[in-house]
């Protein structure tokens, strides 16, 4: 019997806008999510979760994308870069 191996899946990254209340903070940023989550919906469930252990609240998921669109918003994220 042969296995056959399955093809190594794509990185996947969201990017998203949070805030914080009291006062008032928002922030873009980028985050790696699961290959399972790489819709905007799966990669909401993902990354508010992750946010909120960190006290900000998940607004919207921009989009998701994959290793080939982080340099682009490498900037825009700044200190929020691959930081959850």
């Amino acid at each position: 019997m042969a296995l056959v191996a399955a093809p190594a899946s794509a990185a996947c990254y969201a990017d998203y806008k949070a805030k914080r209340e009291t006062p008032l903070r928002l922030h873009y940023g980028v985050m790696a999510i699961s290959d399972r989550a790489c819709t905007k919906d799966a990669a909401a469930t993902e990354i508010a979760p992750r946010l909120a252990a960190q006290n900000w609240a998940l607004l919207n998921v921009v989009s998701v994308f994959d290793e080939s669109g982080l340099q682009q918003r490498k900037g825009a994220a700044g200190e929020f870069f691959l930081r959850y």
